[in-house]
């Protein structure tokens, strides 16, 4: 395993880490995900990601459970806030009120003292960003989270908040989680550049398309049984992957990865690696193979040539709008 900064801080986190979303403690058994957690500790993973909304606090415990066994000191752990968790008025966003009370109810359910990154899981816009980074600076002069982040807010958002917090000389954010993959990339428009200026380091979401980069789905045919796409329970994102021109393309960037002498998803994730930008990548897996498979790709250096032949690649998909 390689290890980047998060960001402009000090943290240290793993290129590759091992998130919750849509496999533990909904679509994967409490057994995988702690045979998932032990796989990532043996390839030296160290950073894993989930939300209190994931599963409405299922997948929480799902990596609380997994990560007990651990010296807590030897992982990164992150987590979320923003959407809901109730039905009343207050049991959503990014007020004061709901900041708080969930870092509690994750604390909780994570079985642990304290987060290491604690995510906005998306902009409120409610409430005041004043409002919101005053709580997330509170909570770390508790000590109950390390670093604050956001995920999935522009680059207007992001320079508004590190200004707001620069004027009120609170702690800046860390990070940002935006979805980054060869399909998605309109963090490369100004994300990036905002985010680095401000000193926070992308860990991103979905580098593999929810599976798409994987090439088990091909153009013209049914997903597999068994496969997320073949599940309508969890399928709402993957769908958007779901055309024959998208595929299409998938296969010609399996037969590239092929001629490398390696797997496609190990591409897909150099490609995303290749973004000095980007601290980490986070990985989805419900196998210990899987995780195997895909720690390789930070070994893996993408040549000029290679990446101008994946750009002429995507240049055969057309009006691309997926759902984030």
């Amino acid at each position: 395993m390689k290890y980047r900064n998060l960001g402009r801080t000090g943290l240290k986190v793993s290129e590759i880490s091992l998130g919750s979303w849509l496999t533990y403690g909904t679509a994967a058994e409490q057994q995988a995900a702690d045979d998932c957690v032990r796989t990532a500790f043996e390839l030296g993973i160290n950073f894993f990601d989930t939300a209190n909304a994931y599963n409405r606090g299922e997948g929480e415990k799902a990596i609380g459970a997994a990560l007990r066994s651990y010296e807590r000191s030897s992982y990164v752990l992150s987590t979320k806030v923003f959407f809901p968790m109730g039905d009343g008025p207050n049991d959503r966003g990014l007020s004061r009120k709901h900041i708080m009370e969930q870092c509690e109810a994750s604390l909780k359910r994570l079985g642990t003292d304290y987060i290491d990154v604690y995510f906005c899981h998306r902009f409120d816009t409610e409430t005041p960003t004043e409002e919101t980074l005053r709580a997330l600076d509170d909570l770390t002069s508790q000590g109950k989270i390390l670093y604050s982040a956001v995920s999935e807010w522009t680059a207007a958002q992001i320079s508004d908040a590190a200004h707001i917090a620069d004027r009120l000389r609170l702690r800046p954010l860390a990070a940002n989680q935006p979805i980054y993959n060869l399909f998605e990339r309109y963090i490369e428009d100004e994300v990036l550049g905002v985010s680095e200026q401000h000193g926070l380091g992308q860990v991103v979401f979905s580098p593999l398309a929810q599976g798409i980069l994987t090439g088990k789905y091909k153009p013209g045919q049914a997903p597999a049984a068994g496969t997320r796409a073949a599940d309508d329970s969890v399928n709402h994102v993957i769908n958007s992957y779901l055309r024959d021109d998208v595929l299409e393309v998938v296969g010609k960037l399996d037969q590239l990865a092929q001629s490398m002498d390696i797997k496609l998803s190990q591409l897909a994730l150099a490609w995303v690696l290749r973004q000095p930008g980007v601290s980490s990548a986070i990985i989805g897996a419900s196998k210990p193979h899987q995780i195997q498979e895909n720690v390789e790709a930070v070994n893996i250096s993408l040549s000029e040539d290679t990446l101008s032949q994946i750009d002429q690649m995507m240049e055969d998909i057309q009006d691309f709008s997926p759902m984030r």
